[in-house]
């Protein structure tokens, strides 16, 4: 029988390969949509939501990040299947999906980028308390960290959302222990050139 941790690196595959026989399907490489995907990584979900007390922190942290990803990802193909169906989807479907990305990496940069007092440098803040009960906020951390990364043209091959998920619980933890404060503000910010991640203890 598969671990826990097994089961959701399993569940994280499938969430990728989904995404892409589903890209396939509205792109017009595959006659099916990828169901038996779909189906395995419910089965998991159902599993592991009825057997949460199971896990360690850490485990529930990466689960709720997966299942709320996925729940996302349900949500897009939904709306392709409905727009298929009616004969009003976009036929260059990858050519509009990354205009679509294109659009919403510029929109999120807007929202989330907040000018510091360091010049023309942008910093993105974040005040987190429960990172295993807050994936939302994590995960918004992980996209301005890599985005800022990006954007420094700074190689971005070694980081991964798991390992990033895992260090921000740790580092969370550490400072509330060492410090004795509730919340840790995390800031992204880049100082000449290099993309800084700061933890800093909020009174």
């Amino acid at each position: 029988m598969a671990t826990i941790d097994e089961d959701l690196a399993q569940i994280e595959k499938d969430i990728r390969q989904l995404k892409i026989e589903y890209d396939q399907f509205f792109g017009g490489g595959r006659k099916k949509p990828p169901t038996d995907i779909e189906w395995r990584i419910d089965l998991l979900v159902k599993r592991y939501n009825e057997r949460g007390g199971e896990m360690k922190p850490h485990q529930r942290f990466r689960f709720n990040n997966l299942t709320q990803t996925y729940a996302k990802y349900k949500d897009i193909f939904r709306k392709r299947m409905k727009q298929k169906e009616e004969g009003t989807i976009q036929r260059h479907f990858g050519a509009a999906a990354k205009a679509i990305e294109a659009t919403r990496a510029k929109e999120h940069a807007k929202v989330e980028a907040v000018a510091t007092a360091a010049g023309d440098a942008k910093a993105f803040r974040m005040i987190c308390s429960h990172p295993e009960s807050e994936p939302e906020k994590v995960e918004k951390l992980y996209e301005a960290f890599l985005q800022a990364k990006q954007l420094a043209g700074e190689h971005t091959g070694k980081l991964s959302r798991s390992s990033f998920n895992q260090f921000v619980l740790k580092k969370t933890k550490e400072l509330q222990e060492q410090k004795n404060c509730k919340d840790v503000e995390y800031v992204v910010e880049t100082v000449e050139g290099q993309v800084k991640l700061k933890a800093l203890v909020k009174s």
